[in-house]
């Protein structure tokens, strides 16, 4: 697949991105060049290869994840107590999209 440059242009749009008029065709090669790399990868056969939910397998010696144990959660007011700002229980940030 080929990304144009009004391509690159829609999605740096919808991201709130701002490039460079020398960005843009730099961007569109980058982007061509990944989809081609994936259009590569899509044409591996994995046939017979067992589909994996989790890349670390359990075994004893290598396991690096911790037993799934139920804790008590922090209370609303202590998750909120170092906020710069809150109200209500939530934490309040500034508004940061200016459209």
């Amino acid at each position: 697949m080929i990304i144009t440059e009004v391509n690159v242009r829609e999605v740096a749009a919808l991201a709130n991105l701002t490039l460079t008029d020398e960005e843009i065709p730099r961007m569109a090669a980058d982007l061509s060049g990944i989809l081609t790399h994936m259009d590569k990868l899509n044409e591996l056969n994995t046939d017979g290869v067992e589909p994996m939910s989790q890349v670390i397998f359990e075994n004893e010696e290598t396991a690096t994840l911790r037993p799934d144990v139920e804790r008590p959660s922090l209370s609303n007011a202590d998750a909120v107590a170092n906020a710069a700002i809150s109200g209500g229980g939530f934490f309040k940030v500034p508004k940061v999209i200016e459209r």
